[in-house]
């Protein structure tokens, strides 16, 4: 055996869930056992899209079916699991809710709505982050249409 460390690649996908000016938080704990503050997503299963991949984890980690408005910007990054060295790929969606149907599932400590201005001071990593303020402005109403008024601060 030689003494290269293995890189493995996983690909997940999940959703920054707007309401009005609020964002959909999770309270998790991270590899370390330590609890975050971050987005709902997860692993892409065999023969599932990204998009279904990101509605599933997101109804699994919050309670709520949700519905895709837009694709927002891929997060990549290296974690170390064990021995293994990990290349994380995360597809993001812009998402509203349709219904809330139940509640988390035993991975997730809390959800919470939050207004956006604070979600970006409460998320654990900074691509959470730059996500939330990404979608800054794209707010939906009670109809489901986007409005655009600009970014938030």
């Amino acid at each position: 055996m030689s003494g290269r460390r293995e890189t493995v690649f996983e690909f997940s996908a999940g959703g920054v869930v707007r309401r009005g000016d609020e964002v959909l938080l999770v309270w998790a704990k991270d590899l370390k056992g330590e609890q975050v503050v971050t987005l709902p997503k997860g692993i892409v299963d065999p023969g599932e899209t990204s998009e279904q991949a990101a509605v599933r984890e997101v109804r699994e980690e919050t309670g709520y079916r949700c519905r895709i408005l837009g694709e927002l910007p891929r997060s990549e990054y290296f974690y170390r699991r064990g021995g293994l060295l990990v290349r994380k790929t995360v597809r993001w969606f812009l998402m509203e809710p349709v219904a809330e149907e139940g509640t988390h599932d035993d991975e997730i400590d809390e959800v919470r709505w939050v207004p956006a201005a604070e979600a970006v001071g409460l998320l654990a990593y900074e691509a959470d982050q730059r996500l939330v303020r990404a979608t800054g402005g794209k707010n939906t109403d009670e109809t489901g249409e986007t409005d655009d008024h600009g970014s938030d601060p």
